[in-house]
């Protein structure tokens, strides 16, 4: 069935009527710059990790996927993940996110006390074997025992690929309900979808949260440049976490020409002239972005931490 014949028709507007879209009261953002973001860079020092860190919680970002428990041999990006935790400015209003892939990573991060964790999983078996070196059944079972290790900490799956693989193409929307569920049946209290490539358009955000529903977070790469339209239709489809990192920073190793992240300060912009709360502070955060620049050698890709906000002098 052709994607247009799957989605809502919602009635015209009449000339001279003001239009109106109905949005969510809260938006909850997950800055992932610290890992995500800085995995696709050349290494950068723990001091200036730790700043990152630091500046986004000052900020008002309360979710911080701040590290990665992943072999520094094949990430050197994210070596010393222990050391990063023990010396950021612990804030008791911020939840502090570790990547891990198996149960050893768990292990060291429960011993550096984060406070959550993120583990990945695709919807595409051929990039989740590329990616992590498993099949799609090992990797359920590994995240069950990291559930176990992580004793009573949020764990949040984030399923890679729901959109469009690099390897193969379109992603049958059928198996993203079906990998949830057994995720759940595993323990997974929470999931989030990623556009690993940036191959989603509003259509593919539409017909997805209608086969899975709105209780989910979104991890939007804007590769094609879609990335911002989609959280904004995601949004008026209910939709209220979202993975984002400053600048615009990110991308897979695994997955070739993909782009970074949504840029946090960009889809912040775009909420506040909505009127939707973010409880990030857009001033603060861009405050945050000539550090980064410095520390990766060079410009970040977003618009407003190019261009400035809208009420810029």
């Amino acid at each position: 069935m052709p994607i247009a014949q799957e989605l809502v028709v919602r009635p015209a507007f009449r000339p001279g009527k003001q239009p109106t879209m109905v949005l969510s009261v809260n938006v909850k953002i997950r800055d992932v710059g610290p890992r995500d973001g800085l995995q696709a860079e050349n290494p950068v020092s723990i001091s200036e990790r730790i700043e990152l860190i630091n500046g986004l919680a000052n900020a008002g970002l309360t979710d911080i996927e701040a590290v990665s428990f992943v072999s520094p041999k094949a990430v050197p990006q994210m070596a010393e993940p222990g050391a990063v935790m023990a010396q950021i400015d612990r804030r008791s209003d911020v939840t502090y996110w570790g990547l891990v892939p198996n149960r050893r990573g768990a292990e060291f991060a429960v011993e550096a006390d984060v406070d959550a964790i993120t583990v990945t999983i695709s919807a595409c078996p051929v990039y989740n074997e590329k990616n992590i070196n498993r099949t799609v059944d090992e990797s359920i079972a590994a995240i069950s025992e990291i559930i176990t290790v992580a004793d009573g900490r949020p764990v949040d799956a984030v399923l890679s690929c729901v959109f469009g693989s690099p390897y193969t193409g379109d992603q049958p929307t059928a198996t993203v309900p079906d990998l949830m569920e057994a995720l759940r049946s595993s323990g997974v209290a929470t999931f989030t979808l990623a556009d690993t490539t940036g191959m989603a358009t509003p259509a593919r955000i539409e017909r997805v949260i209608g086969a899975v529903g709105n209780e989910v977070g979104l991890h939007l790469h804007d590769t094609r440049g879609t990335a911002l339209v989609n959280a904004w239709h995601a949004i008026g489809l209910g939709v209220t976490r979202f993975d984002t990192a400053l600048g615009g920073l990110g991308g897979s190793p695994f997955a070739q020409g993909a782009g970074g992240n949504l840029a946090t300060e960009d889809l912040v912009h775009v909420l506040n002239d909505a009127g939707t709360a973010t409880g990030v502070d857009l001033t603060k955060l861009l405050a945050c972005g000539p550090a980064l620049a410095a520390a990766v050698g060079h410009d970040l890709p977003s618009r407003v931490m190019t261009h400035g906000p809208r009420d810029a002098a």
